[in-house]
């Protein structure tokens, strides 16, 4: 009984001390902010160079800026004039300057320069943003003397990149970015389809 006494003394002593350590306010000096999340770089695509084209071939004056150099193609079929106008974008209009691009699945109606809305006739890929659908009032990728590019080639300048395939159409990127296009008259998708 006396060893009881003395543990239950004992125990009773530590519960004293310790009731007599807390306190009603929880005091916290971490810093107050939330780490920042972590983040994922993803590198951009890689490309090869088994395809190229020399790009000296498709260059000319670009017809929106007098002395100012673009690089210009038509694909096999002449449907299509296509242009890499260096570090700015890239793009494809309907030959002949047809008031449509003629793609399947395309808006029937983009924002015309006037306000209003018209039939798309380019498509056109910008440095920082997706592929989209315009209409143009000029001839901005379409020259009459540009160079076809054959099937299973890449055109390739100032980080922007084309092909043309038999199978899949046109298709253009932003080497840094990754966006870009594929279409053909019988659909498009707004990512780059590489040559196999």
């Amino acid at each position: 009984m006396k060893a009881c006494l003395v543990v239950c003394a004992l125990v009773g002593a530590a519960a004293s001390a310790l009731s007599g350590c807390a306190s009603g306010t929880v005091i916290n000096t971490d810093d107050a902010t939330a780490p920042p999340p972590a983040t994922t770089t993803v590198p951009p695509p890689e490309f090869g160079t088994a395809h190229l084209v020399d790009a000296a071939d498709y260059q000319l004056e670009s017809l929106d800026t007098p002395g100012r150099r673009a690089y210009y193609f038509s694909t096999p079929s002449g449907r299509w004039r296509c242009a890499i106008l260096p570090h700015d974008r890239a793009g494809c209009q309907a030959a002949g300057g047809a008031s449509a691009i003629g793609v399947t699945g395309a808006p029937e109606a983009v924002p015309d320069p006037a306000g209003g809305t018209t039939a798309p006739n380019a498509l056109v890929l910008d440095r920082d943003t997706d592929a989209r659908f315009v209409a143009l009032d000029d001839q901005e990728f379409s020259r009459t003397d540009a160079v076809v590019l054959p099937f299973g080639k890449v055109l390739a300048v100032a980080g922007f990149r084309c092909n043309v395939q038999d199978q899949s159409g046109v298709s253009c990127v932003r080497e840094l970015t990754g966006r870009g296009f594929t279409f053909s008259a019988e659909g498009y998708t707004l990512h780059y389809t590489d040559v196999p």
